[in-house]
Protein backbone atom coordinates (compact mmCIF):
# COMPACT_ATOMS: atom_id res chain seq x y z
CA UNK A 1 0.00 0.00 0.00
CA UNK A 2 1.20 3.50 -0.86
CA UNK A 3 0.22 6.97 0.41
CA UNK A 4 -0.66 9.77 -1.67
CA UNK A 5 -1.72 12.97 -0.92
CA UNK A 6 -4.83 14.04 -3.53
CA UNK A 7 -4.41 18.05 -4.09
CA UNK A 8 -8.13 18.16 -5.58
CA UNK A 9 -9.51 15.92 -2.15
CA UNK A 10 -6.88 17.93 -0.01
CA UNK A 11 -6.85 14.47 1.51
CA UNK A 12 -4.29 11.80 2.25
CA UNK A 13 -5.46 8.31 -0.18
CA UNK A 14 -4.71 4.75 0.10
CA UNK A 15 -3.20 3.61 -3.40
CA UNK A 16 -3.01 0.07 -2.91
CA UNK A 17 -3.02 -1.67 -6.62
CA UNK A 18 -2.11 -0.39 -9.93
CA UNK A 19 -3.95 -2.07 -12.68
CA UNK A 20 -1.84 -4.23 -15.08
CA UNK A 21 -2.97 -5.30 -18.52
CA UNK A 22 -4.87 -8.91 -18.05
CA UNK A 23 -4.41 -10.68 -21.38
CA UNK A 24 -7.44 -12.89 -21.36
CA UNK A 25 -6.96 -16.32 -23.89
CA UNK A 26 -11.14 -16.09 -24.16
CA UNK A 27 -12.71 -12.58 -24.61
CA UNK A 28 -14.73 -11.56 -21.72
CA UNK A 29 -18.26 -10.98 -22.96
CA UNK A 30 -20.41 -10.42 -19.56
CA UNK A 31 -23.30 -13.02 -20.82
CA UNK A 32 -24.99 -12.88 -17.19
CA UNK A 33 -25.13 -9.24 -17.97
CA UNK A 34 -25.55 -8.94 -21.55
CA UNK A 35 -27.76 -12.27 -22.86
CA UNK A 36 -28.78 -11.01 -26.39
CA UNK A 37 -31.69 -13.45 -26.70
CA UNK A 38 -32.93 -11.10 -23.52
CA UNK A 39 -33.21 -7.86 -22.59
CA UNK A 40 -29.76 -7.06 -20.88
CA UNK A 41 -29.76 -6.59 -17.67
CA UNK A 42 -28.70 -4.00 -14.20
CA UNK A 43 -26.49 -5.60 -11.43
CA UNK A 44 -25.49 -4.10 -8.40
CA UNK A 45 -22.76 -4.55 -6.46
CA UNK A 46 -23.40 -1.77 -3.96
CA UNK A 47 -19.82 0.10 -4.33
CA UNK A 48 -20.23 3.61 -4.40
CA UNK A 49 -17.90 6.34 -5.21
CA UNK A 50 -18.05 9.86 -4.81
CA UNK A 51 -19.37 12.49 -6.48
CA UNK A 52 -16.82 14.29 -8.10
CA UNK A 53 -18.37 17.57 -10.00
CA UNK A 54 -15.55 19.22 -12.55
CA UNK A 55 -14.74 23.17 -12.11
CA UNK A 56 -14.95 22.96 -15.89
CA UNK A 57 -18.18 21.86 -17.44
CA UNK A 58 -18.42 21.72 -21.29
CA UNK A 59 -20.07 20.33 -24.64
CA UNK A 60 -18.42 18.60 -27.52
CA UNK A 61 -20.58 18.13 -30.99
CA UNK A 62 -20.35 15.04 -33.21
CA UNK A 63 -23.31 15.99 -35.45
CA UNK A 64 -20.75 16.16 -38.48
CA UNK A 65 -19.51 12.93 -37.58
CA UNK A 66 -22.09 10.48 -35.59
CA UNK A 67 -24.71 12.13 -36.66
CA UNK A 68 -23.85 12.58 -40.06
CA UNK A 69 -23.78 8.65 -40.75
CA UNK A 70 -27.27 8.33 -39.90
CA UNK A 71 -28.51 10.45 -42.25
CA UNK A 72 -27.74 10.68 -46.21
CA UNK A 73 -24.49 12.86 -46.09
CA UNK A 74 -24.44 16.81 -45.71
CA UNK A 75 -24.08 18.92 -47.92
CA UNK A 76 -20.96 21.45 -47.49
CA UNK A 77 -22.79 24.30 -47.66
CA UNK A 78 -25.21 22.89 -44.60
CA UNK A 79 -22.17 21.93 -42.73
CA UNK A 80 -20.33 25.20 -43.18
CA UNK A 81 -23.64 27.08 -42.04
CA UNK A 82 -24.67 24.61 -39.15
CA UNK A 83 -20.76 25.69 -37.83
CA UNK A 84 -21.55 29.24 -38.05
CA UNK A 85 -24.78 28.87 -36.00
CA UNK A 86 -22.55 26.92 -33.47
CA UNK A 87 -20.33 29.97 -33.00
CA UNK A 88 -23.20 31.95 -32.76
CA UNK A 89 -25.25 30.33 -29.94
CA UNK A 90 -21.97 29.70 -28.00
CA UNK A 91 -20.61 33.26 -27.89
CA UNK A 92 -16.84 32.73 -27.42
CA UNK A 93 -17.51 31.31 -24.45
CA UNK A 94 -16.22 27.76 -25.03
CA UNK A 95 -19.35 25.91 -23.98
CA UNK A 96 -19.60 24.42 -27.63
CA UNK A 97 -15.74 23.69 -27.44
CA UNK A 98 -14.94 21.95 -30.54
CA UNK A 99 -16.85 19.48 -32.97
CA UNK A 100 -15.46 16.93 -34.90
CA UNK A 101 -15.12 15.57 -39.25
CA UNK A 102 -14.55 12.41 -40.88
CA UNK A 103 -11.92 13.31 -43.31
CA UNK A 104 -12.60 10.54 -45.57
CA UNK A 105 -14.19 12.17 -48.85
CA UNK A 106 -13.94 15.47 -51.00
CA UNK A 107 -16.67 16.80 -49.21
CA UNK A 108 -15.46 16.15 -46.15
CA UNK A 109 -12.09 17.66 -46.40
CA UNK A 110 -13.77 20.54 -48.64
CA UNK A 111 -16.23 21.39 -45.32
CA UNK A 112 -13.01 21.39 -42.94
CA UNK A 113 -11.32 23.67 -45.20
CA UNK A 114 -14.52 26.05 -45.53
CA UNK A 115 -14.85 25.64 -41.77
CA UNK A 116 -11.41 26.26 -40.24
CA UNK A 117 -11.30 29.75 -42.74
CA UNK A 118 -13.79 31.28 -40.46
CA UNK A 119 -10.86 31.43 -37.85
CA UNK A 120 -13.21 30.91 -34.64
CA UNK A 121 -12.30 30.81 -31.83
CA UNK A 122 -14.58 28.21 -30.76
CA UNK A 123 -15.77 25.38 -31.57
CA UNK A 124 -12.57 24.27 -32.73
CA UNK A 125 -12.38 21.84 -35.63
CA UNK A 126 -11.41 18.11 -34.78
CA UNK A 127 -11.09 14.97 -37.22
CA UNK A 128 -11.74 11.34 -36.57
CA UNK A 129 -9.74 8.88 -37.44
CA UNK A 130 -9.20 4.97 -37.12
CA UNK A 131 -6.31 3.43 -35.46
CA UNK A 132 -4.12 2.78 -38.35
CA UNK A 133 -1.37 5.01 -39.42
CA UNK A 134 -2.80 5.53 -43.43
CA UNK A 135 -5.44 7.54 -41.83
CA UNK A 136 -3.15 9.69 -39.81
CA UNK A 137 -1.52 11.13 -43.00
CA UNK A 138 -5.26 12.70 -43.32
CA UNK A 139 -4.73 14.59 -40.01
CA UNK A 140 -1.64 15.87 -40.94
CA UNK A 141 -2.27 17.05 -44.65
CA UNK A 142 -5.80 18.74 -43.10
CA UNK A 143 -3.84 20.71 -40.38
CA UNK A 144 -5.43 19.99 -37.53
CA UNK A 145 -4.42 19.79 -34.14
CA UNK A 146 -6.29 16.92 -32.70
CA UNK A 147 -7.70 14.03 -33.92
CA UNK A 148 -9.79 11.29 -32.91
CA UNK A 149 -8.76 8.04 -33.11
CA UNK A 150 -10.86 4.94 -32.96
CA UNK A 151 -9.78 2.72 -30.12
CA UNK A 152 -12.57 -0.38 -29.48
CA UNK A 153 -11.95 -1.71 -25.72
CA UNK A 154 -14.38 -4.35 -25.67
CA UNK A 155 -13.87 -7.82 -26.14
CA UNK A 156 -16.54 -7.52 -28.37
CA UNK A 157 -14.85 -5.75 -30.53
CA UNK A 158 -10.81 -6.54 -29.96
CA UNK A 159 -11.61 -10.29 -30.76
CA UNK A 160 -15.16 -10.88 -32.21
CA UNK A 161 -14.41 -8.03 -34.89
CA UNK A 162 -10.33 -6.85 -34.77
CA UNK A 163 -9.41 -10.39 -34.24
CA UNK A 164 -7.02 -9.28 -31.92
CA UNK A 165 -5.93 -10.35 -28.35
CA UNK A 166 -5.82 -7.47 -25.96
CA UNK A 167 -2.15 -7.29 -26.17
CA UNK A 168 -2.53 -6.81 -30.15
CA UNK A 169 -4.71 -4.23 -29.32
CA UNK A 170 -2.93 -2.11 -26.47
CA UNK A 171 0.51 -2.23 -28.79
CA UNK A 172 -1.37 -1.41 -31.70
CA UNK A 173 -3.28 1.52 -30.53
CA UNK A 174 -0.22 3.05 -28.65
CA UNK A 175 1.55 3.17 -31.68
CA UNK A 176 -1.14 5.26 -34.09
CA UNK A 177 -1.36 7.84 -30.30
CA UNK A 178 2.48 8.15 -30.53
CA UNK A 179 2.28 8.69 -34.19
CA UNK A 180 0.11 11.61 -33.21
CA UNK A 181 2.28 13.20 -30.56
CA UNK A 182 5.54 12.50 -32.77
CA UNK A 183 3.86 15.06 -35.13
CA UNK A 184 2.18 17.31 -32.64
CA UNK A 185 -0.76 16.82 -33.08
CA UNK A 186 -3.43 16.09 -29.75
CA UNK A 187 -4.93 12.34 -29.95
CA UNK A 188 -8.28 11.55 -28.65
CA UNK A 189 -8.31 8.00 -27.97
CA UNK A 190 -12.22 6.93 -28.58
CA UNK A 191 -12.62 3.86 -26.04
CA UNK A 192 -15.29 2.31 -28.06
CA UNK A 193 -17.89 0.35 -26.13
CA UNK A 194 -16.91 0.78 -23.17
CA UNK A 195 -19.85 0.04 -21.26
CA UNK A 196 -19.10 -3.83 -22.00
CA UNK A 197 -15.36 -3.43 -21.81
CA UNK A 198 -13.07 -5.17 -18.99
CA UNK A 199 -12.84 -1.98 -16.78
CA UNK A 200 -9.95 -3.24 -14.97
CA UNK A 201 -7.92 -5.39 -17.06
CA UNK A 202 -8.14 -3.61 -20.52
CA UNK A 203 -9.65 -0.15 -20.04
CA UNK A 204 -7.55 1.33 -16.59
CA UNK A 205 -4.22 -0.40 -18.01
CA UNK A 206 -4.59 0.94 -21.39
CA UNK A 207 -5.29 4.66 -20.11
CA UNK A 208 -2.52 4.69 -17.84
CA UNK A 209 -0.11 3.51 -20.99
CA UNK A 210 -1.25 6.25 -22.76
CA UNK A 211 -1.13 8.82 -19.88
CA UNK A 212 2.57 7.27 -18.98
CA UNK A 213 2.58 9.14 -23.14
CA UNK A 214 1.22 12.22 -22.51
CA UNK A 215 3.83 12.93 -19.32
CA UNK A 216 6.78 11.24 -21.95
CA UNK A 217 5.63 14.28 -24.47
CA UNK A 218 4.00 16.76 -22.21
CA UNK A 219 1.15 17.12 -24.42
CA UNK A 220 -2.55 16.20 -23.29
CA UNK A 221 -3.82 12.65 -24.50
CA UNK A 222 -7.69 12.65 -24.22
CA UNK A 223 -9.93 9.98 -23.53
CA UNK A 224 -13.68 9.70 -25.02
CA UNK A 225 -15.37 7.21 -22.86
CA UNK A 226 -17.88 5.75 -25.91
CA UNK A 227 -20.97 3.98 -24.88
CA UNK A 228 -21.51 2.58 -28.04
CA UNK A 229 -24.73 0.61 -27.41
CA UNK A 230 -26.43 2.83 -25.25
CA UNK A 231 -26.15 0.08 -22.21
CA UNK A 232 -24.63 2.82 -19.68
CA UNK A 233 -26.03 3.03 -15.94
CA UNK A 234 -26.29 6.06 -14.26
CA UNK A 235 -27.10 4.69 -10.63
CA UNK A 236 -25.73 4.38 -7.81
CA UNK A 237 -24.47 0.77 -6.62
CA UNK A 238 -24.55 -0.15 -10.30
CA UNK A 239 -21.90 -2.84 -11.64
CA UNK A 240 -19.43 -2.31 -14.07
CA UNK A 241 -19.19 -2.17 -16.91
CA UNK A 242 -22.44 -0.56 -17.35
CA UNK A 243 -21.98 2.28 -14.28
CA UNK A 244 -21.54 5.23 -15.61
CA UNK A 245 -19.86 6.70 -12.30
CA UNK A 246 -17.44 3.88 -11.87
CA UNK A 247 -16.19 4.36 -15.40
CA UNK A 248 -15.43 7.86 -15.06
CA UNK A 249 -14.00 7.56 -10.98
CA UNK A 250 -12.07 4.34 -12.69
CA UNK A 251 -10.15 6.60 -15.15
CA UNK A 252 -9.83 9.51 -12.52
CA UNK A 253 -8.63 7.95 -9.93
CA UNK A 254 -6.94 4.88 -10.99
CA UNK A 255 -5.26 5.79 -14.08
CA UNK A 256 -4.77 9.45 -13.50
CA UNK A 257 -6.89 11.17 -16.45
CA UNK A 258 -7.40 14.49 -15.52
CA UNK A 259 -11.07 15.34 -15.85
CA UNK A 260 -10.39 18.20 -18.74
CA UNK A 261 -9.13 15.75 -20.82
CA UNK A 262 -12.47 13.05 -20.21
CA UNK A 263 -14.91 13.12 -22.51
CA UNK A 264 -18.24 11.34 -22.28
CA UNK A 265 -20.23 10.04 -25.22
CA UNK A 266 -23.45 8.67 -24.82
CA UNK A 267 -26.20 6.76 -27.14
CA UNK A 268 -29.89 6.66 -26.13
CA UNK A 269 -30.38 3.59 -27.00
CA UNK A 270 -32.45 2.62 -23.62
CA UNK A 271 -33.47 6.48 -23.09
CA UNK A 272 -30.50 7.42 -20.93
CA UNK A 273 -28.53 9.39 -22.91
CA UNK A 274 -28.54 12.71 -21.39
CA UNK A 275 -29.03 11.19 -18.03
CA UNK A 276 -25.66 9.37 -18.18
CA UNK A 277 -23.87 12.57 -19.86
CA UNK A 278 -24.93 14.77 -17.16
CA UNK A 279 -23.91 12.18 -14.53
CA UNK A 280 -20.76 12.40 -16.18
CA UNK A 281 -20.35 15.94 -15.87
CA UNK A 282 -21.15 15.25 -11.83
CA UNK A 283 -18.67 12.71 -11.19
CA UNK A 284 -15.24 13.93 -12.79
CA UNK A 285 -15.70 14.49 -16.72
CA UNK A 286 -15.59 17.37 -18.27
CA UNK A 287 -16.85 17.07 -21.96
CA UNK A 288 -20.09 15.90 -22.83
CA UNK A 289 -20.07 14.60 -26.30
CA UNK A 290 -23.62 15.12 -28.29
CA UNK A 291 -25.66 16.13 -31.68
CA UNK A 292 -27.94 18.35 -32.70
CA UNK A 293 -31.21 17.14 -32.44
CA UNK A 294 -29.89 13.65 -31.05
CA UNK A 295 -29.02 12.76 -34.58
CA UNK A 296 -26.69 9.66 -35.15
CA UNK A 297 -26.45 5.73 -35.20
CA UNK A 298 -29.62 3.79 -34.31
CA UNK A 299 -31.53 6.19 -31.76
CA UNK A 300 -28.93 8.66 -31.82
CA UNK A 301 -26.80 10.74 -29.85
CA UNK A 302 -27.15 13.02 -26.80
CA UNK A 303 -29.20 15.91 -27.57
CA UNK A 304 -26.34 19.25 -27.77
CA UNK A 305 -30.13 21.27 -27.21
CA UNK A 306 -30.38 19.42 -24.05
CA UNK A 307 -26.86 19.23 -22.58
CA UNK A 308 -27.42 23.62 -23.24
CA UNK A 309 -29.98 23.04 -21.08
CA UNK A 310 -28.65 20.90 -18.31
CA UNK A 311 -25.73 23.21 -18.21
CA UNK A 312 -27.55 26.11 -17.46
CA UNK A 313 -29.40 24.21 -14.62
CA UNK A 314 -26.21 22.99 -12.98
CA UNK A 315 -24.20 26.25 -13.51
CA UNK A 316 -26.41 29.16 -15.01
CA UNK A 317 -25.14 31.65 -17.21
CA UNK A 318 -22.60 33.10 -14.88
CA UNK A 319 -19.23 33.36 -17.14
CA UNK A 320 -21.45 32.13 -19.63
CA UNK A 321 -23.30 35.27 -20.71
CA UNK A 322 -22.48 35.44 -24.31
CA UNK A 323 -24.45 32.54 -24.72
CA UNK A 324 -27.20 32.81 -27.63
CA UNK A 325 -30.29 29.91 -26.69
CA UNK A 326 -32.38 31.15 -29.49
CA UNK A 327 -29.95 29.43 -31.96
CA UNK A 328 -31.10 26.60 -30.89
CA UNK A 329 -34.40 27.63 -32.84
CA UNK A 330 -32.72 28.46 -35.81
CA UNK A 331 -30.80 25.24 -35.81
CA UNK A 332 -33.93 23.31 -35.78
CA UNK A 333 -35.41 25.36 -38.37
CA UNK A 334 -32.03 25.05 -40.69
CA UNK A 335 -32.44 21.20 -40.34
CA UNK A 336 -35.48 20.56 -40.42
CA UNK A 337 -36.45 23.17 -43.30
CA UNK A 338 -33.04 23.21 -45.75
CA UNK A 339 -31.84 19.99 -44.55
CA UNK A 340 -34.76 17.88 -44.46
CA UNK A 341 -34.11 16.42 -40.99
CA UNK A 342 -37.28 15.00 -39.91
CA UNK A 343 -37.96 16.08 -36.03
CA UNK A 344 -41.15 14.68 -33.93
CA UNK A 345 -43.22 17.16 -32.69
CA UNK A 346 -42.72 15.73 -29.19
CA UNK A 347 -38.99 16.58 -28.88
CA UNK A 348 -38.47 18.76 -26.16
CA UNK A 349 -37.18 22.38 -27.27
CA UNK A 350 -36.91 21.69 -30.92
CA UNK A 351 -40.07 20.09 -31.81
CA UNK A 352 -43.55 21.77 -33.22
CA UNK A 353 -45.54 20.72 -30.24
CA UNK A 354 -43.14 21.08 -27.76
CA UNK A 355 -44.50 24.13 -25.97
CA UNK A 356 -48.21 24.00 -27.82
CA UNK A 357 -50.96 22.92 -25.53
CA UNK A 358 -54.53 21.59 -27.31
CA UNK A 359 -56.36 21.53 -24.09
CA UNK A 360 -58.72 23.60 -23.46
CA UNK A 361 -58.05 23.97 -19.76
CA UNK A 362 -54.64 24.84 -20.49
CA UNK A 363 -55.01 27.29 -23.07
CA UNK A 364 -57.27 29.44 -20.34
CA UNK A 365 -54.63 28.98 -17.59
CA UNK A 366 -51.60 30.10 -20.03
CA UNK A 367 -53.78 32.96 -21.11
CA UNK A 368 -53.95 33.96 -17.45
CA UNK A 369 -50.46 33.44 -16.52
CA UNK A 370 -47.94 31.55 -19.43
CA UNK A 371 -45.99 30.15 -16.05
CA UNK A 372 -49.08 27.92 -15.37
CA UNK A 373 -48.12 25.72 -18.02
CA UNK A 374 -45.36 26.50 -20.06
CA UNK A 375 -41.81 25.13 -18.66
CA UNK A 376 -40.06 28.40 -18.53
CA UNK A 377 -40.39 32.33 -21.29
CA UNK A 378 -39.49 29.80 -24.09
CA UNK A 379 -40.24 32.91 -26.14
CA UNK A 380 -37.38 34.53 -24.27
CA UNK A 381 -34.84 31.78 -24.45
CA UNK A 382 -35.72 29.99 -27.40
CA UNK A 383 -37.75 32.67 -29.20
CA UNK A 384 -41.11 30.62 -29.70
CA UNK A 385 -43.96 31.71 -27.77
CA UNK A 386 -46.07 29.06 -26.04
CA UNK A 387 -49.05 28.18 -28.72
CA UNK A 388 -52.31 26.43 -28.50
CA UNK A 389 -53.81 23.83 -30.99
CA UNK A 390 -57.20 23.59 -31.57
CA UNK A 391 -59.29 20.33 -31.52
CA UNK A 392 -62.85 19.80 -30.41
CA UNK A 393 -61.00 20.06 -26.46
CA UNK A 394 -59.81 23.23 -26.83
CA UNK A 395 -63.00 25.24 -25.51
CA UNK A 396 -63.72 28.90 -26.67
CA UNK A 397 -60.29 29.94 -24.18
CA UNK A 398 -57.92 27.59 -26.83
CA UNK A 399 -59.53 29.41 -29.90
CA UNK A 400 -59.48 32.82 -28.20
CA UNK A 401 -55.63 32.37 -27.10
CA UNK A 402 -55.31 30.69 -30.36
CA UNK A 403 -56.16 33.70 -32.15
CA UNK A 404 -54.86 36.55 -29.97
CA UNK A 405 -51.40 34.75 -29.80
CA UNK A 406 -51.44 33.92 -34.22
CA UNK A 407 -52.51 37.39 -35.20
CA UNK A 408 -50.17 39.02 -32.08
CA UNK A 409 -52.84 41.44 -30.80
CA UNK A 410 -51.60 43.95 -28.27
CA UNK A 411 -53.09 43.70 -24.77
CA UNK A 412 -55.96 46.25 -24.28
CA UNK A 413 -57.75 44.95 -27.56
CA UNK A 414 -57.71 40.68 -26.94
CA UNK A 415 -60.17 39.08 -27.62
CA UNK A 416 -62.17 37.23 -24.50
CA UNK A 417 -63.37 33.48 -24.75
CA UNK A 418 -66.61 34.89 -23.85
CA UNK A 419 -67.17 37.19 -27.05
CA UNK A 420 -69.57 36.09 -29.89
CA UNK A 421 -67.24 35.65 -32.55
CA UNK A 422 -65.17 33.29 -30.61
CA UNK A 423 -67.99 31.30 -29.86
CA UNK A 424 -68.64 30.93 -33.30
CA UNK A 425 -65.50 29.96 -34.31
CA UNK A 426 -66.60 27.44 -31.21
CA UNK A 427 -69.37 25.87 -33.01
CA UNK A 428 -67.71 26.09 -36.27
CA UNK A 429 -65.28 23.68 -35.29
CA UNK A 430 -67.83 21.57 -32.96
CA UNK A 431 -69.60 20.85 -36.39
CA UNK A 432 -65.88 19.77 -38.46
CA UNK A 433 -65.82 17.16 -35.26
CA UNK A 434 -69.59 16.34 -35.40
CA UNK A 435 -68.78 15.01 -38.83
CA UNK A 436 -66.06 12.70 -37.27
CA UNK A 437 -63.26 14.93 -37.99
CA UNK A 438 -60.38 13.17 -36.62
CA UNK A 439 -57.32 15.33 -37.41
CA UNK A 440 -56.53 19.29 -35.56
CA UNK A 441 -57.92 22.22 -36.92
CA UNK A 442 -55.26 23.41 -39.37
CA UNK A 443 -54.03 27.03 -38.93
CA UNK A 444 -55.09 27.96 -42.37
CA UNK A 445 -58.77 26.91 -41.59
CA UNK A 446 -58.58 28.76 -38.26
CA UNK A 447 -57.39 31.85 -40.43
CA UNK A 448 -60.54 31.53 -42.45
CA UNK A 449 -63.00 31.03 -39.35
CA UNK A 450 -61.55 34.23 -37.95
CA UNK A 451 -61.83 36.35 -41.22
CA UNK A 452 -65.75 34.79 -40.61
CA UNK A 453 -66.61 35.57 -37.62
CA UNK A 454 -63.95 38.04 -36.35
CA UNK A 455 -63.84 40.24 -39.44
CA UNK A 456 -62.76 43.39 -37.20
CA UNK A 457 -59.80 41.47 -35.42
CA UNK A 458 -58.85 39.92 -39.04
CA UNK A 459 -58.84 43.27 -41.18
CA UNK A 460 -56.87 45.17 -38.37
CA UNK A 461 -54.40 42.32 -37.65
CA UNK A 462 -54.10 40.13 -40.47
CA UNK A 463 -50.59 41.90 -41.39
CA UNK A 464 -49.56 40.15 -38.01
CA UNK A 465 -50.46 36.74 -39.06
CA UNK A 466 -48.11 33.69 -37.99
Amino acid sequence: MTLNFNKKTNLYEEEFYHYELQDVSEPQLYRDMFPYDDVPRVFFNQRLVPMNVVDNAFITDTTFRDGQQSLPPFKVEHIVKLYDLMHKLDGDTGLIRQTEFFLYTKRDREAVEKCLSRGYKYPHVTGWIRAVESDFKLVKEMGLKETGILTSVSDYHIFLKLKWTRKQALENYLKVVRASLDNGIIPRCHFEDITRADIYGFVIPFARELMKLSKEYNMPVKIRACDTMGYGIAIAGASLPRNTHGIIYGLNKHADVPSEWLEWHGHNDFYRGLTNASHAWLYGCSAANGAWLGIGERTGNTPIEALIMEYLAFRGRAGKENIDTTVITEIADYMRGEMGVEIPGNRPFVGKNFNLTKAGIHADGISKSEEIYNIFDTDKILNRPPMVGITDKSGTAGIAYWVNNYFKIPAGEKVSKDSEGVKNIKSAVDREYDGERTIGISDEEMTVFTKTYLSDIYTKYSKNAG
